[in-house]
């Protein structure tokens, strides 16, 4: 069943801090004619230093009225973006009752990111919305701001949403609220088998990656239809931890199709999307091809092969890297510190058991 939306996504900019002069123009051009100036300014103020944060929230909390959506959007992004916890009533009033869809999920998830309990009330409306958008962003912004034990009820009951998306971020959201002691409560856990019957593959394939992530092996037959490409999803991120965990739990039936995957392009990662997390699986299962391809790539020229290199051995397990990981520990030059640290963690859970590595891991997070 395909999905009938997209949900909205801020996209991450980099840019100097707006000085006062430059403020000044962006909250001039929030009253030009041309809807795309006004964008732009809205989206620029996101950069106010700190100092003109006051002109900039009030000069956005104003564009949340403007007569074109698209500024409507641009300004609650941007509030989004700076925490404006100072305009809540107001972006309250514009997600619960702009006459635009997008506008409102956009308020949404402006909420979500200022995390207050004073708009629980609000959010717990908006669950039952009728647009599935709105539910969507809602149901992130609900999660964000109540106390885990609500948070946790919310996102099981959405898991009986009729729209596939609202259900699918229900599964992410739990795994989001995760920790090292708890990756996600034992009644989602449940759930998350009852899901495996789910008419939609992406809420089937999320379902059986956290059952997966848990230690349960039941998902296993969905995993390996992933790695064979007869299972697809939308959501990447999700095809790319199918594939892992086709090494992790050692299905040695997908071999074939991660071979087959991982071929092609400029040093076997040009082809298939996913090739670099095949040949992460493969090298779980024991291919010598894709282990030698690991220790290469420590060796490589360019320090970001060096430090994809230095994860894939981590996360492939791969105990023959262990004399390069603790030559590269500590020198930034050759690959990232973080990633050298948390590549030789994983080496050192080698000896844990399935479902205690997934514990020592932790929960799974978008980037």
């Amino acid at each position: 069943m395909a999905a009938a939306w997209e949900p909205a996504a801020t996209e991450a900019m980099f840019a100097p801090t707006l000085g006062i002069r430059t403020v000044t123009a962006a909250l001039r051009d929030l009253d030009h004619e041309k809807p795309a100036v006004r964008v732009a300014a809205a989206q620029d103020l996101k950069h106010a230093a700190s100092e003109h944060r006051p002109e900039a929230v009030a000069g956005l909390a104003r564009a949340l009225s403007d007569a074109h959506p698209w500024v409507r959007q641009a300004a609650a992004e941007t509030l989004a973006d700076m925490r404006a916890t100072e305009v809540l009533d107001v972006m309250l009033e514009v997600a619960e009752y702009d006459t635009d869809d997008d506008v409102r999920q956009h308020a949404w998830m402006a909420i979500g990111a200022m995390g207050s309990a004073a708009a629980l009330p609000a959010l717990a409306r908006a669950l039952e919305d009728d647009a599935p958008p709105v539910r969507f962003q809602a149901l992130i912004a609900f999660a964000r701001c109540a106390p885990r034990p609500q948070a946790q009820a919310a996102l099981l009951a959405a898991t009986h949403d009729e729209d596939a998306l609202v259900c699918h971020i229900a599964l992410r959201m739990a795994e989001e609220l995760g920790d090292e002691t708890l990756p996600v409560e034992a009644a989602m856990l449940e759930r998350c088998g009852e899901l495996s019957a789910h008419a939609d593959a992406i809420v089937r394939i999320a379902a059986a990656i956290i059952r997966a992530r848990a230690g349960r092996a039941d998902g296993a037959a969905t995993l390996i239809a992933v790695a064979r490409g007869e299972l697809v999803t939308s959501q990447r991120e999700d095809e790319a931890a199918a594939i892992e965990l086709c090494g992790e739990l050692g299905l040695r039936e997908a071999i074939e199709p991660l071979r087959r995957r991982s071929r092609g392009g400029a040093f076997g990662l040009g082809g298939d999307p996913c090739a670099w997390q095949c040949r992460v699986a493969l090298a779980r299962l024991g291919d010598e091809a894709s282990q030698r391809w690991i220790l290469k790539e420590l060796a490589a020229w360019n320090r970001d092969r060096r430090t994809l290199g230095v994860a894939a051995a981590g996360r492939a397990r791969l105990a023959q890297a262990r004399p390069q990981l603790e030559a590269m520990r500590g020198d930034p030059e050759r690959a990232d510190p973080d990633a050298v640290d948390a590549a030789l963690r994983e080496l050192d859970a080698l000896a844990l058991p399935m479902a205690a590595r997934s514990l020592a891991r932790g929960p799974h997070r978008k980037r």
